[in-house]
């Protein structure tokens, strides 16, 4: 999967635009917002429906007809539907996500893709409108020797169905059900910060809320470096760990902090490096 996204390859016609994302979160000019509400997130593991190998990332993709896995609060006024996850990694564990704190760069970032149902009647109108889409990111980092649900989770995922020899075909979809996404969160999802930027890929269009984690989540060294993506080895092929479970179908509301270190806006942006 060293593939880029195809319409990379050919002459973009994108008009130009001061809220292109990814950015440099700077943090001393991130400005707290006290009127953030809190965060409320509602996935239902049964909308999960397929995982795709789209030939230069893999997305798991669910069933966005109805309100069974939303979205709304912090800085949201509508409620949003998730559709999709995917990762962004790179070729070491020196980099690979699009954002980056002070100029760092983490070795992949999580992105969990929703799209307003409020105002939209479906995702192909929402990525083009004003408020369309909101955007959950969460940098990932690799701790040595670390083992716990959510390496489970990751080599659940990959073994089972990112390095099968099917999987591994472009264009190849395969079907994925009752995973809970609520499960690759971090656990501080009420530490944030958010700003008004766009899409990453072509079209690019300035539709996105994005919702950056300022807590990481955690991935073991031994399961990085593998053969297909980005390298998690199917070390474990069992039945999905609790947390990601079916009958993880709770509604879960997560309070903005009220200081300065927590919640923040971002107002002042930088370009990425």
């Amino acid at each position: 999967m060293k593939h880029v996204h195809p319409m990379w390859q050919e002459p973009l016609d994108i008009p130009g635009g001061d809220r292109q994302s990814p950015i440099d979160i700077v943090v001393r000019k991130s400005v707290f917002d006290p009127q953030l509400r809190p965060l409320k997130v509602q996935y239902d593991p049964r909308t999960c429906q397929q995982i795709w190998n789209n030939g230069y990332s893999f997305l798991v993709e669910y069933d966005d007809t109805t309100d069974k896995s939303t979205l709304k609060g912090g800085p949201l006024e509508d409620q949003f539907r998730l559709c999709q996850f995917h990762f962004h990694w790179g070729e070491n564990n020196a980099w690979g996500s699009e954002h980056s704190i002070d100029r760092r760069l983490y070795p992949a970032e999580l992105h969990l893709v929703h799209w307003n149902s409020d105002k939209y009647s479906l995702f192909e109108e929402a990525v083009i409108e004003e408020n369309g889409l909101a955007v959950i990111a969460v940098f990932l980092k690799v701790l040595i020797g670390m083992r716990d649900k959510l390496v489970h989770t990751f080599c659940f995922i990959l073994s089972k169905y990112v390095i099968s020899s099917s999987f591994s075909i472009q264009d190849s979809v395969v079907e994925f059900t009752k995973f809970d996404p609520a499960c690759l969160l971090p656990e501080k999802i009420d530490d944030y910060w958010t700003y008004a930027g766009s899409l990453t890929t072509p079209p690019l269009t300035e539709a996105v809320t994005w919702i950056v984690m300022k807590q990481h989540i955690e991935v073991s060294h031994d399961q990085v470096g593998g053969r297909y993506v980005w390298g998690i080895s199917p070390k474990n092929e069992n039945e999905l760990p609790s947390c990601c479970s079916i009958d993880s179908n709770a509604t879960t509301t997560f309070k903005a902090q009220k200081s300065s270190k927590n919640v923040s806006k971002i107002v002042h942006v930088t370009s990425v490096v």
